[in-house]
């Protein structure tokens, strides 16, 4: 599941960014007009986009990197549903942002350990 996770942040995260950087409509009908606010959320998802591409790597070649790979996730889902009472279910965004964070929990849910005695 924690593959799963981190190819469904690379398969969003590049054609977003494509948009953002291409500036059209579709830009400015999720994120609204250029300004310096969408350049760092620019920046923020090119960053989840690193460091999805960089576990996903070092897990493909036996790296154990699911405490890393969950501290992102986890991050991810607390500012994804965020976006829900911050900005409102009319946005695409949040709209495509609601199953990410839900495939995200899940992996976490799934890669959890579990309890033992404290």
């Amino acid at each position: 599941m924690l593959v799963v996770s981190l190819v469904l942040n690379i398969a969003v995260l590049i054609p977003v960014l494509v948009v953002l950087a291409a500036n059209g409509r579709a830009a400015e009908g999720a994120w609204g007009p250029k300004t310096p606010a969408r350049g760092i959320t620019a920046a923020v998802y090119a960053a989840i986009l690193v460091a999805s591409c960089g576990l996903l790597a070092l897990y493909l070649t036996g790296v154990a990197v699911l405490a890393w790979a969950q501290s992102l996730l986890v991050v991810q889902v607390v500012y994804k549903t965020l976006t829900v009472p911050f900005v409102g279910l009319r946005n695409p965004v949040v709209l495509s942002n609601i199953p990410i964070a839900v495939v995200h929990a899940v992996t976490l849910w799934v890669t959890a350990a579990p309890a033992g005695p404290a």
